[in-house]
């Protein structure tokens, strides 16, 4: 294999669709060998690795990690991008509903980072992105607990990054806007007018649309890659423009 990521391991999580399985892709098309951590492998290709994973559960983190590093013969990058969302105040949901998601969208990462960590100390081009997003450097509507848990990410991975420069091992954080993923259309098929609803997600957005999922890919493959050895501790948000710029509205037209 030749590219940027030749004879490099890399572990995806949530990597069966959307975001996950354009970064999954991604590395693949540059040389590494993939691994694939999701509840539902139906559909990743042949050529990776794939094995089911529950990120809430440490021995099946722990499996699966185990996994990868004795068949493919290390671990040089993990993307801990598995996560669910959440729709609602802070009023609208129980403490068992806030402690499950933070079991997946935070703990997971930390299980998945932590089994990890054994062969990443190893390699010479250690890396860890987590997919954070958005909601943690814009107050949404709506998204109390999601927020909360992609705020906890990006303070996670500047420790994270802090704890680890020393071992050789990067860590960084992709944030971004809304994008055109499955839970997204689910969101939308749920709205009393999907189509206006798609379009105030995509008006919110200064650049006028919904991310695409290979966009999201591309920063991650930029962060993941030997050439950003001197990046660490840093987040790129992928949200057009949505936490930063603050546009004038456009006039209305003159009747």
């Amino acid at each position: 294999m030749t590219g940027e990521f030749a004879g490099l391991v890399a572990i995806v999580t949530g990597g069966a669709s959307g975001i996950g399985a354009a970064i999954a892709a991604g590395l693949a098309e540059g040389g590494a060998r993939v691994a694939v951590f999701d509840l539902n492998t139906d559909g990743v290709p042949e050529a990776m690795l794939a094995v089911r994973t529950d990120v809430a559960d440490d021995e099946s983190v722990r499996n699966a990690v185990a996994e990868v590093g004795e068949r493919l013969g290390g671990i040089d990058i993990v993307v801990n991008n598995a996560g669910v969302g959440a729709a609602g105040t802070i009023a609208d949901h129980t403490d068992a509903e806030w402690r499950r998601v933070f079991e997946i969208n935070v703990l997971g990462m930390v299980r998945v980072t932590r089994a990890a960590l054994p062969w990443l100390v190893e390699s010479p081009a250690a890396s860890v992105v987590n997919t954070g997003s958005v909601a943690a450097t814009a107050g949404l509507p709506q998204r109390a607990i999601y927020s909360a848990s992609k705020g906890a990410v990006t303070a996670l991975t500047r420790a994270m990054a802090a704890d680890h420069l020393a071992d050789g091992v990067r860590v960084n954080c992709v944030n971004p806007g809304t994008a055109d993923t499955p839970w997204v259309q689910r969101l939308l098929a749920a709205a009393d007018d999907p189509a206006a609803e798609r379009a105030a997600l995509e008006a919110r957005q200064p650049h006028g649309r919904l991310v695409a999922a290979d966009e999201v890919a591309g920063a991650v493959l930029y962060l993941a890659s030997p050439r950003s050895r001197s990046t660490t501790g840093t987040m790129i948000a992928v949200d057009g423009g949505m936490q930063d710029l603050r546009l004038r509205p456009k006039p209305a037209p003159v009747a």
